[in-house]
């Protein structure tokens, strides 16, 4: 248990990011899936602008790979010339 008062807000401000992240991240797992199983050229092409831009968010904070986010981008970028 925590025996100072910085540590104990310490303990309540990490708990509190890790859900948001957990959300934010999660939210960003299900668009991504949700492009990847798109038929239509067109939607896919809407959704990756905001897609992107969430992925780039999650790079940002620190919640994922700085690297691991282009490659999303790319991954997703690819499949989306790929519709027809």
């Amino acid at each position: 248990m925590a025996n100072h008062k910085s540590s104990e807000k310490r303990i309540r401000q990490t708990e509190t990011r890790r859900d948001e992240n957990k959300y934010y991240a999660k939210t960003t797992r299900n668009a991504i899936k949700k492009l990847r199983n798109s038929e239509s050229k067109k939607d896919a092409t809407e959704q990756l602008p905001k897609i992107s831009a969430m992925i780039d968010k999650l790079a940002k904070k620190k919640v994922i790979h700085k690297n691991k986010a282009a490659n999303l981008k790319s991954s997703l970028a690819v499949h989306v010339n790929k519709l027809k």
